[in-house]
């Protein structure tokens, strides 16, 4: 981790718009080192548009992305050293294996055959790296993308959608995999339609509606009602406004 600041991501005045639609309202918040943020919210809410924004994939509008200290306008590589990024329904090459595919990553992260291994193991594929990935389920497809995110040991962890395609015991595995990577120091941003799991494993919540963020704190202020009822009352506080504003 690094030790000279506090703050593993401070987003500042963030916001994208695109031609006269705004995607992301701006806003501003402050992750702690080793603490675990779920970013909540339906389709199009704008979830991933912010962590896109966080990886440096798209350019803000407005505001900066700063990780650990470091943007991407002044520092990219190390900027881009800081996390490792798992993003949401990409599809690796079909025609080779996983081992093939896994290579690549790990020599482009200059990372061991034995580190690529254990990596493997940890997402319950080392016995599949053989097996072309076009021949791969969703799930399966998506713990390969988590195992290329995980291998360098990144301090910070930026996932989107990870559990979506996993079945009860992989979401299970996934929570479990999260929390040791939090008592090992690692800061953790994931976006997520599972609730259930953010509850389960996040410190802090964001929820989104409509490109803006509805509420956002620590995850023990939604410990009275919980997750899915204040979802529920916020997403439906946000329908009715626009609806008055119609």
């Amino acid at each position: 981790m690094a030790e000279h600041n506090e703050f593993a991501i401070e987003l500042n005045n963030l916001s994208k718009k695109v031609r006269k639609k705004q995607l992301l309202s701006p806003l501003n918040h402050q992750l702690t080192c080793g603490k675990i943020l779920a970013l909540c919210g339906g389709n199009g809410a704008g979830k991933s548009t912010l962590i896109r924004l966080m990886t440096g994939l798209i350019k803000p509008t407005t505001g900066q992305v700063t990780i650990n200290s470091f943007t991407k306008k002044h520092h990219t590589l190390r900027f881009q050293h800081e996390f490792g990024y798992m993003p949401d329904d990409f599809q690796f090459q079909k025609s080779i294996t996983a081992k093939e595919t896994i290579r690549f990553y790990a020599k482009l992260k200059k990372i061991s055959n034995a580190r690529m291994n254990e990596t493997l193991e940890e997402v319950g594929l080392l016995d599949k790296v053989n097996e072309k990935v076009g021949t791969f389920s969703k799930g399966m497809n998506q713990r390969l993308l988590l195992a290329q995110a995980l291998l360098a040991k990144p301090n910070i962890l930026i996932l989107d959608e990870p559990t979506n395609g996993l079945d009860p015991y992989w979401v299970k595995q996934f929570s479990d995999m999260m929390l040791r990577a939090k008592k090992n120091g690692q800061t953790i941003v994931f976006s997520t339609h599972d609730l259930h799991v953010a509850e389960q494993i996040a410190d802090e919540v964001m929820f989104l509606s409509n490109g803006e963020v509805i509420s956002k704190g620590p995850i023990n202020e939604y410990s009275g009602i919980g997750l899915y009822e204040t979802f529920q009352q916020l997403y439906f506080n946000s329908i009715e406004a626009e609806l008055r504003v119609l």
